[in-house]
């Protein structure tokens, strides 16, 4: 599958080989698998016109799901596993302890990871 087979026009030119790469298997997953639920389609919409969406909460949260969170020039990947979370091989049992790793200080993981309506506003 090549880009605009998979996407229905040319790729921007801006764009590198390696990210255009994984667009075009991401969409092949996701015409494989039947793309994402509804919901979530319709909440990355609001997202992308600048509403707001719903905000999910810590524990609906599901074993396989990555949460991703820049903090001071570093991404920290966190996933979410049924035991607690994974960051940098150690396993967490909360996101609070891990935000607290990460800052130095305590904050709300839920919070610090943006999975509530106060998310970004400080410890």
């Amino acid at each position: 599958m090549h880009w605009e087979e998979a996407f229905g026009a040319p790729p921007p030119a801006y764009l590198s080989v390696s990210f255009m790469e994984h667009a075009i298997s991401y969409e092949a997953q996701c015409r494989q698998n039947g793309g994402l639920p509804a919901k979530t389609r319709t909440a990355l919409r609001r997202i992308a016109e600048g509403r707001p969406s719903a905000t999910a909460s810590p524990g609906r949260l599901r074993p396989g799901a990555l949460l991703v969170r820049e903090w001071n020039g570093r991404t920290y990947h966190v996933e979410v596993t049924a035991d607690g979370y994974i960051l940098d091989g150690r396993t967490w049992a909360s996101l609070s302890a891990i935000a607290k790793q990460i800052t130095g200080t305590i904050w709300s993981g839920p919070r610090f990871f943006g999975l509530n309506s106060r998310a970004g506003k400080g410890p």
